[in-house]
């Protein structure tokens, strides 16, 4: 039922950005509790960037948004070619905010296939809006080792946390088992 998709979906896609978080630059501070002070950890955020791979990210974004709601919000519309039997990537548009390159970037899509939509949205990130890379971290539900190994081929400095690493793409570029199209299943338009 799509229902149960949605909630379950939403559940999971929170403590992924609650672990995606986790994993940005960080400080030591001195935190003041009602018994004292103690040493801790403030996450750093202020400087922080998040970038939906439009449309399926824009579900973790909002698990991002809801941890986060004053965070900068980016938005890059790149589709896979579903003609083609390598299903290329292809970009259609951006809009980020300003100064985005000098800010920490969290890059949301829900899967990690092939590598071509991440490995765009990594391009358009660097070459348009001047984005370092080594300061893109991608969050992602589901992945396999073709995806995983694309982007380490292409940008071993981008950290990528993943739910879950299924077993592997079959003939038509698609994650098995997987669970078929996230956006569709997700906003329920299968």
């Amino acid at each position: 039922r799509p229902a149960d998709f949605a909630f379950y979906a939403k559940r999971a896609m929170r403590i992924l950005a609650e672990e995606a978080i986790a994993e940005l630059p960080s400080k030591t501070s001195i935190i003041q509790t009602p018994c004292g002070p103690c040493q801790g950890t403030r996450i750093e955020t202020d400087n922080l960037c998040a970038v939906s791979i439009v449309r399926s990210g824009d579900a973790l974004l909002e698990s991002v948004r809801e941890c986060i709601p004053g965070v900068a919000v980016g938005k890059i519309l790149i589709q896979r070619n579903e003609e083609s039997k390598e299903k290329e990537a292809q970009f259609y548009y951006s809009k980020m905010p300003p100064g985005v390159e000098n800010m920490n970037i969290l890059l949301c899509d829900p899967m990690l296939a092939t590598g071509g939509s991440a490995k765009a949205a990594v391009k358009v990130l660097a070459e348009k809006h001047g984005v370092q890379t080594d300061r893109i971290l991608f969050a992602n539900m589901i992945t396999c080792p073709e995806g995983l190994q694309a982007m380490a081929q292409a940008y071993p400095e981008i950290k990528i946390i993943a739910a879950c690493v299924d077993e592997k793409l079959n003939e038509d570029k698609y994650i098995v088992p997987g669970l078929g199209d996230y956006g569709d299943r997700f906003f329920n338009t299968v």
